[in-house]
């Protein structure tokens, strides 16, 4: 018989590499859609709004909690309003005149002078 000897299987560094560098990208993204945490306060009008975490501000409200389609994982509430610039959005603020403000989000003023933000048509 013949004395073979148990060869170690080789160590490809190229790969343990590609793998980490993988593994760091993934984190890199999943914290770049982190929550953020709001403190409470108090409104104008005395009102206290308690802490709460809130997405990210992005260009649109896909990511919204309280979009349609996603759900508050914190509270496990459903989302409520529409997509931006699908056709629900246009049911927003009817017969009111729209306004965009100086980041893209837009509204229009209410009864009692307040800003109501709706979708984006």
């Amino acid at each position: 018989m013949l004395n073979q000897r148990a060869v170690p299987p080789r160590f490809n560094t190229a790969k343990v590499i590609g793998l980490l560098t993988a593994c760091l990208f993934f984190f890199v993204a999943l914290s770049a859609e982190a929550d953020t945490y709001v403190n409470g306060y108090f409104k104008k009008d005395g009102t206290y709004v308690g802490g709460h975490y809130k997405t990210e501000p992005h260009s649109n409200n896909f990511n919204a909690y309280s979009t349609d389609g996603n759900s508050n994982p914190y509270t496990g509430t459903d989302g409520h309003r529409a997509r931006d610039y699908s056709p629900e959005a246009s049911n927003y603020g009817v017969g009111q005149t729209i306004y965009t403000g100086p980041k893209g989000g837009q509204y229009y003023i209410n009864d009692s002078g307040k800003k109501v933000y709706v979708p984006k048509q």
